[in-house]
């Protein structure tokens, strides 16, 4: 944003002047960088899209202050002997709703750091919610049902995004300069299922990551009740 004053001595003296130059700074301070998108695309070495991973992008100047929201529902049902979403990702403080759509009991639980709790037996269209507060991966399991599994991630900026079923995700409006890019996936081939690249966000339109992750083969699920 440009800021323009034309100081005219005819009608401003030098007190005025000075009484100006605050206010000008003021709105310099003010004026937004300049933001770009950054477009993620995430493929196996075979070419086979990766959905479910969780994109989270670092910038020198460290998130924006206010209130973080991303795409709901912040829902994981529990629906045909799965979590769904597989991966869930929501802002810190979320409360998230845990329908069960299956005609049997489920007993919901985490033992994770982030978030430790536990949905004792309930049934078919009955709803239990948990709020996450505080940032951190949640592996959410059923105490009936081993082979279920999900993840649910809990994020303190607005500058994070899913890959769809393409493999693809985009982070609008960053600041322009450099950047870290963590991809998450649970079952990702690396430490901590994380993999790390620094891209540059221009001053002016957007920037590209693509990558070739390699995942780990998921458990093996039974069919059935």
């Amino acid at each position: 944003m440009a800021i323009y004053l034309n100081f005219t001595s005819a009608w401003l003296d030098s007190a005025s002047m000075r009484s100006l130059l605050p206010l000008a700074a003021a709105l310099l301070i003010a004026a937004p960088a300049w933001a770009g998108d950054l477009a993620v695309s995430l493929k196996t070495p075979s070419g086979a899209p990766v959905s479910d991973a969780v994109i989270v992008v670092e910038t020198a100047d460290g998130p924006p202050k206010g209130p973080i929201h991303f795409a709901g529902p912040y829902r994981m049902a529990q629906k045909d002997m799965q979590f769904t979403p597989f991966v869930l990702l929501v802002p810190v403080g979320a409360e998230v709703a845990f329908p069960n759509l299956d005609p049997i009991l489920h007993h919901v639980y985490s033992f994770s750091p982030a978030k430790t709790f536990e949905l004792k037996l309930y049934g078919r269209d009955e709803t239990r919610h948990v709020r996450f507060d505080k940032p951190g991966i949640v592996s959410v399991g059923c105490n009936i049902h081993d082979d279920m599994t999900g993840f649910i991630r809990i994020i303190d900026t607005p500058y994070a995004a899913k890959t769809d079923g393409q493999g693809h995700a985009v982070i609008p409006d960053l600041p322009a300069g450099a950047a870290t890019v963590r991809v998450w996936h649970p079952y990702l081939k690396a430490v901590r299922n994380e993999a790390v690249r620094t891209v540059t966000i221009p001053g002016a339109g957007g920037a590209s990551l693509a990558l070739a992750v390699e995942l780990r083969p998921a458990p093996m699920k039974h069919a059935g009740y």
